[in-house]
């Protein structure tokens, strides 16, 4: 309602108290109107850029991950040095470790959590060079729509090769004061590789952590042909 049309209600209706109420009812209206259409615009931004920073790490990984498969003849040690920054930033790797030990995490000498921690993130980088060390055509999708677990939020990706079946890689993000970093990967979008190391390192942690530190600097070791010591 314009304010013209104020003024003929003033003038067609008896008193003012009635032009006075038709306005403050207007105002009111067109306020809530106005204020809910922004609340409804603002909450679409925020989702948008909730939704972009969840899936950042993400997509800086799979551009790395891209560079590593076209750089396949590289040296190991140059392509495990490519790929660490973007494995850094997108996982939180000392939660994953924590979880993977679980209860016996604090039951561990500082110096020997340290270790693990550092033997840990050499393999999981040295697992990523080895395994994404061919296919320069292939591509990599984030998908639009993201799913909730619990607190977290997981982020789908699509590695589509340039024959054969596409595999879908997914990653359970969750946020922590430096951002969001995945906590753990989904293969075919349900496999938990959290629950699955959970279960192959198990018997390895009866007496310490020192035979899995072992047993992954053995891994790093066949992984990268000797060249990688953290």
């Amino acid at each position: 309602m314009t304010n013209k049309s104020f003024l003929l209600l003033f003038y067609k209706k008896e008193g003012l108290t009635f032009f006075v109420q038709k306005a403050r009812k207007h105002f009111f209206f067109e306020k809530k109107k106005q204020k809910t259409f922004t609340l409804g615009v603002f909450g679409l931004l925020m989702g948008g850029a909730s939704a972009h920073a969840q899936s950042a790490p993400i997509g800086t990984l799979d551009q790395a991950l891209l560079a590593a498969m076209k750089n396949g003849n590289a040296a190991f040690p140059t392509r495990y040095q490519a790929l660490a920054p973007a494995i850094d930033q997108a996982f939180n790797l000392q939660q994953i470790l924590k979880t993977i030990v679980g209860l016996r995490w604090s039951a561990l000498p500082a110096d020997q959590q340290a270790k693990l921690l550092a033997v840990f993130r050499a393999y999981t980088i040295a697992n990523y060079a080895a395994n994404f060390n061919s296919g320069s055509g292939d591509q990599i999708r984030i998908l639009p729509e993201t799913r909730s677990v619990g607190a977290d939020r997981v982020v789908e990706t699509e590695i589509v090769p340039t024959s054969g079946e596409s595999t879908r890689i997914d990653y359970v993000m969750r946020q922590f004061p430096a951002g969001w970093q995945a906590v753990d990967v989904l293969e075919e979008g349900t496999i938990s590789q959290v629950a699955v190391q959970r279960s192959d390192f198990r018997s390895l942690l009866a007496d310490g952590a020192g035979k899995l530190i072992d047993k992954l600097q053995a891994k790093v070791d066949t992984l990268s042909g000797g060249t990688i010591k953290p």
